[in-house]
This record gives C-alpha cells, sequence and structure tokens, in this order.
C-alpha cells in the first residue's frame, strides 16, 4: 500500500455544484475516484455560485476545475464559471459532469468547457477526462 502522505499529488482538483442543483452523491463519488487517483481535490459544497467558483478556484490554485450540474442549467451555468474564472485570472479548464444532452456538448465545448462527463461514465473516463483537460500524460 502507498503512503499518500509521501506521494506529490499528480494536480489539484476544485469540484463544485453550482445553482440550485442539491444533489450532491455523484460529485462525491467523483471526488473520491480523483483522490484514490492521486489528485488533491478540493470540493467547495452545494449551492455555490460562478463567482464563488472563480475565487475558489484562484485561492486554491486549481489545475482543473470539474462542475457537477444535475439541474438542467448547464448551457447557463457552465458558461457563467468559465466566464468568471476568466474574469477573476484563472485559466484553469472546466469539465462538466452531469445530465447533458448530446445536443449541448458542442455548444459547452464553444463557451469554453474543455471536456463533458455524462452520466454513466466509468471511473477510468473521469480520470482520463481530468488529465487531458490538464493536459497530463493519460
Amino acid at each position: 500500500m502507498t503512503d499518500r502522505s509521501t506521494d506529490k499529488a499528480r494536480g489539484r482538483v476544485l469540484v463544485a455544484k453550482v445553482g440550485l442543483d442539491g444533489h450532491d452523491r455523484g460529485v462525491k463519488v467523483v471526488a473520491r475516484i480523483l483522490r484514490d487517483a492521486g489528485y488533491e481535490v478540493i470540493y467547495t459544497g452545494l449551492f455555490q455560485s460562478p463567482e464563488t467558483v472563480a475565487a475558489s478556484a484562484v485561492d486554491e490554485d486549481v489545475d482543473v476545475v470539474g462542475l457537477s450540474l444535475l439541474s438542467g442549467a448547464h448551457l447557463t451555468l457552465a458558461p457563467a464559471v468559465v466566464a468568471a474564472m476568466r474574469a477573476a485570472g484563472s485559466n484553469a479548464p472546466v469539465v462538466v459532469g452531469g445530465i447533458v444532452p448530446a445536443h449541448d456538448m458542442d455548444e459547452l465545448k464553444r463557451a469554453g468547457v474543455a471536456g463533458v462527463l455524462t452520466p454513466g461514465a466509468t471511473a477510468d473516463a473521469v480520470v482520463a477526462a481530468i488529465e487531458a483537460a490538464i493536459g497530463a500524460p493519460a
């Protein structure tokens, strides 16, 4: 077994729930997947605004932000988070996970989202999306 205290983290990931979506089981599973893959994970908690996510991303000096969106507001909230982060001076990529119809994925990417994970994504897919977003080797 590896002693995590002596390992250097693969990167810092901020995971957040934006808006009024109160379903947080999935984001906690994702946080654990990323932690177990060697990432340092910061979870902001429920009901965050785009501005609080951006401020946390800057304060925590993260490599990537993961948004969990199950409310159907992904086309509003994800671009707002990207814009708030850029306005706050963070260039960290944003990966969205949740209920995102296929026909909305291109629009999210045009809005600056680096990747999209949908329900049923495997642990390997989650890690691969984060690695791709930060440019780490898979």
